[in-house]
């Protein structure tokens, strides 16, 4: 049976299910909704967590990611740094990050060959190196790049990149190393140093991070082995029939012997109820998986080949029943924003806006969304000012809209100003 999903319920999916109403409770609630927040530019968790939630403060959405600890900062799909909720690590763990640090490993042990570090070994250099820096962070419980490279030379160990160019550089391993150990799981970046929107941690050992299981998942964050409660989910859009498909195998609970095509299998599930129907491309690109990857996730689960305005899709068997479409609402999502970086063919919600909306290399700035569909984009004036524009006639509704949205996040920020990591056409021209 193939199920006909035109484009405009899609969008009506995208509106109700990744709460550009303002509705969720807190950046706990918006980070389940979405599965993760991106966080490769730190300001963006805390504007993904305002669009989403009208009751949430910087202060909130630290809270969630220092104090409770309901939120983590980890490597994940595409070695993409995202926030995640704590239940979800060890999924998000087996199903894509283990595949990366597989990589990074293989990469590092390769540039230390070339360069003469590690002499015969550089494989069990590198080793030796994790251990000596995971010995020092215990001893000291928290540390900085610098304090760990000062207590472990080898973090010192520099290497040459790109030599025979203009912009080759020596740089040492430490960031490499540290990025390594946290792709493995074994150590987490903590509190902030500086400002919200600042790109500096403190380093933690993962199993004091967030203790309880081997692998540093809070094993009371999963309730039972039938399945996840909302709670656990931190996502208020999952309704009592999709929970009841929810339900993880014992070792998906257990985390620690979880193994990777159950949580390949899972991540798809929640990216299905988030994200689809879509293109199963779409899935492979968002995840990073390879084709195989993909095709197994999707054969384990409940799945309907979807018809999307002619392109082939998939669905979820338990997700037919139409989403009514809602009230139009105007939101103001950050660059990086994971609604528009959930999908790679975008037409169907993006339109033609791309070019203005989009850098060289892919990453998205700040857009405006109106029922369900990218209308145009936003930025910040060094004098503060939020300046919006509309790149297609959206009706008057929809400017006043955008205009009360720009208010509110211009009040929201105060003193604060906001300059995304990846500048974007459109956005330069705004902030000018």
């Amino acid at each position: 049976m193939t199920v006909k999903v035109a484009a405009g319920q899609r969008r009506a999916r995208l509106a109700a299910r990744h709460f550009v109403d303002g509705s969720c409770a807190s950046a706990g609630a918006a980070a389940g909704a979405m599965i993760a927040l991106h966080a490769t530019d730190p300001v963006t968790v805390y504007l993904s967590a305002w669009a989403r939630s009208r009751a949430e403060t910087v202060a909130g959405v630290d809270r969630a990611l220092y104090g409770e600890r309901t939120l983590v900062r980890m490597l994940g799909m595409r070695r993409t740094m995202f926030v995640v909720p704590a239940a979800l690590v060890p999924v998000v763990q087996r199903a894509c990050t283990d595949d990366v640090a597989a990589r990074l490993r293989r990469g590092i042990e390769r540039d230390l060959a070339k360069g003469g570090v590690g002499g015969t070994d550089p494989a069990g250099w590198l080793r030796d190196a994790g251990e000596g820096v995971l010995a020092a962070l215990a001893a000291r419980g928290s540390a900085s790049g610098a304090e760990l490279s000062a207590d472990e030379p080898r973090l010192r160990a520099q290497l040459a990149y790109a030599a025979d160019k203009d912009y080759g550089r020596t740089a040492n391993i430490t960031s490499r190393v540290l990025m390594l150990l946290s792709a493995e799981g074994l150590i987490v970046r903590g509190e902030r140093r500086g400002g919200w929107s600042s790109g500096q941690f403190t380093w933690h050992p993962m199993a004091s991070w967030l203790p309880g299981r081997p692998d540093g998942a809070r094993s009371e964050a999963v309730p039972g082995k039938a399945a996840l409660t909302e709670a656990a989910l931190n996502g208020p859009m999952l309704t009592e029939a999709a929970l009841s498909e929810a339900a993880l195998s014992e070792a998906v609970v257990n985390g620690a012997a979880l193994a990777a095509p159950a949580a390949r299998a899972e991540l798809a599930r929640r990216w299905l109820l988030a994200f689809g129907p879509a293109p199963v491309a779409d899935l492979q690109w968002w995840a990073g998986w390879t084709g195989a990857q993909t095709k197994a996730a999707l054969a384990a689960l409940p799945v309907t080949e979807a018809d999307l305005d002619g392109q082939p899709g998939v669905i979820l068997a338990s997700d037919l029943e139409p989403v009514p479409a809602a009230a139009p609402r105007a939101v103001l999502l950050p660059g990086l924003d994971p609604t528009p970086m959930g999908w790679q063919a975008r037409d169907w919600f993006l339109g033609p806006h791309a070019p203005a909306l989009f850098d060289r290399t892919g990453n998205i700035g700040p857009v405006i969304i109106w029922d369900g569909r990218v209308v145009g984009g936003w930025a910040q004036r060094k004098s503060g000012e939020v300046v919006a524009r509309l790149l297609e006639d959206a009706g008057t509704e929809a400017k006043a809209a955008v205009a009360a949205e720009g208010a509110r996040l211009e009040g929201w920020l105060g003193e604060a100003r906001v300059t995304p990591r990846f500048r974007t056409p459109l956005e330069r021209q705004l902030s000018a």
